[in-house]
């Protein structure tokens, strides 16, 4: 559930730094945030592999190594994010990233996959095609707040 991922450590991440810090750091905090659900959906790759290969279309072949690599993109961008020097080059490959993919999670919606559900997601396509926009939104948001004040010099 990255879209719960991402809000959530981004919350206790400015409260750690306006506590020890004694204010807030929105880009960092942005930049942990989004390390760690890149770091879960990427490890996500490697637990629920079948199911995702079934999400990607039928002209793409080498599905399960494509749900392979694009995990370890997702972990390898993770740790990129938090070196200073490659903030700005991985967050906008970040962004070419999740806007090419989500196209494969609208197919399972559409009801030609199952996902790991055994038809639980063709009965809650509605709710899942939901939940995908609006982890777009919230990965969106984060490169908004990890890009906001970075030009500025912040790490």
């Amino acid at each position: 559930m990255p879209e719960a991922i991402l809000p959530i450590v981004l919350i206790i991440s400015l409260i750690i730094f306006k506590l020890t810090r004694k204010e807030y750091e929105f880009a960092f905090s942005a930049r942990i945030a989004m390390a760690v659900m890149l770091l879960t959906a990427g490890i996500a790759h490697f637990v629920y592999t079948q199911g995702m290969a079934l999400m990607i279309p039928q002209i793409i072949p080498y599905k399960t190594e494509m749900v392979y690599a694009t995990g370890f993109l997702e972990i390898i961008g993770a740790a990129a994010l938090l070196i200073p020097g490659f903030q700005k080059t991985i967050g906008w490959l970040l962004i070419v990233f999740f806007c090419s993919h989500p196209s494969c999670q609208y197919i399972c919606c559409m009801g030609t996959c199952e996902y790991e559900g055994g038809g639980l997601f063709r009965k809650w396509s509605v709710l899942f095609m939901v939940q995908n926009s609006t982890s777009a939104g919230f990965y969106r948001l984060g490169l908004f707040f990890l890009y906001r004040n970075s030009s500025k010099g912040e790490t």
